[in-house]
């Protein structure tokens, strides 16, 4: 198989001011990620408003990254919806497309039962011919029993390995020791170096968009066995996310990209726009960041 160890952006979409999608911003967003040296893009996913997304902007998204950077990266496409139905028709494009995988969160809203999302994620993974790489996110989806599912997956080929956007970091321990060597990805930005002492392959996160070469720092000296440089570098990653948090995330690392020159727009409603204060502290940290 494929190695797809590495960090990966978790690709924002950039807007116009009109509120559409700004597909000609989106690639260069994608290429500068590319650029700065990270193994790779996961696209659609939370960073990227992908339920704020109609099911063919989502796919358009794949299209367009697919045809600028498919077998320059490795691509990871997330198709995670309520609907399975929407989920397979998105893995089929994004498999068009040249993407090296799909991912998916669980189907949320509906508190399904465990077996619904089993059968969920076999549907999705043998629609197309592209292994999974399963989303495990409780904050946002209030389900909490990836292992479980993973589990009932392990005979299963498809199965690539696990997005780990959890703190529980005992978990990511035991997804990386179960019977079968899959690839599990830290998903906290502010956690990579907790994550990868854990046995994590690597991570995927949204602030990757705007400090690649911090991230890339905290994963080649962790590598290289230089456990206290790898420190240093997460505490100077995490200073610029505390100072994010009290204006929202999101928003925040979007002005941080035009301030660096990467103009992306805003969220999409309902997110609020920055305030005055968010844009100066986002100032602040491009310029610290140059």
């Amino acid at each position: 198989m494929k190695d797809f160890k590495g960090v990966y952006s978790a690709l924002m979409t950039p807007f116009n001011a009109d509120g559409s999608v700004d597909y000609a911003a989106l690639k260069v967003l994608a290429n500068h990620c590319v650029s700065a040296g990270l193994t790779g893009l996961y696209v659609g996913g939370s960073t990227g408003e992908g339920f704020l997304l109609t099911e063919e902007e989502r796919m358009e998204v794949f299209r367009i990254i697919g045809k600028e950077l498919s077998g320059k990266c490795n691509l990871f496409a997330h198709v995670g919806a309520i609907s399975t139905d929407s989920a397979i028709r998105m893995a089929k494009v994004a498999e068009e497309s040249g993407f090296d995988a799909v991912s998916a969160v669980a189907p949320f809203y509906y508190a399904f039962p465990l077996e619904a999302i089993k059968t969920y994620y076999a549907d999705i993974m043998h629609a197309t011919s592209l292994p999974m790489l399963m989303y495990n996110f409780p904050n946002a989806g209030g389900f909490n029993a990836m292992l479980d599912v993973v589990r009932g997956f392990l005979e299963d080929e498809k199965l690539l390995g696990i997005k780990h956007t959890s703190q529980n970091l005992f978990e990511l321990e035991m997804f990386k020791h179960l019977p079968r060597d899959l690839f599990v990805f830290n998903g906290f930005d502010e956690m990579l170096v907790a994550g990868l002492s854990m046995g994590a392959d690597g991570g995927i996160g949204s602030t990757y968009n705007f400090m690649p070469h911090i991230i890339l720092d905290i994963y080649n000296k962790f590598n290289a066995g230089d456990i206290r440089g790898a420190q240093q570098a997460q505490d100077k990653a995490n200073r610029f996310i505390e100072a994010m948090i009290p204006y929202g995330v999101f928003q925040m690392e979007k002005e941080i990209l035009k301030n660096l020159g990467v103009p992306v727009g805003e969220c999409r409603k309902p997110f609020l726009p920055l305030t005055k204060e968010g844009k100066d502290k986002a100032k602040e940290i491009a310029q610290a960041l140059s």
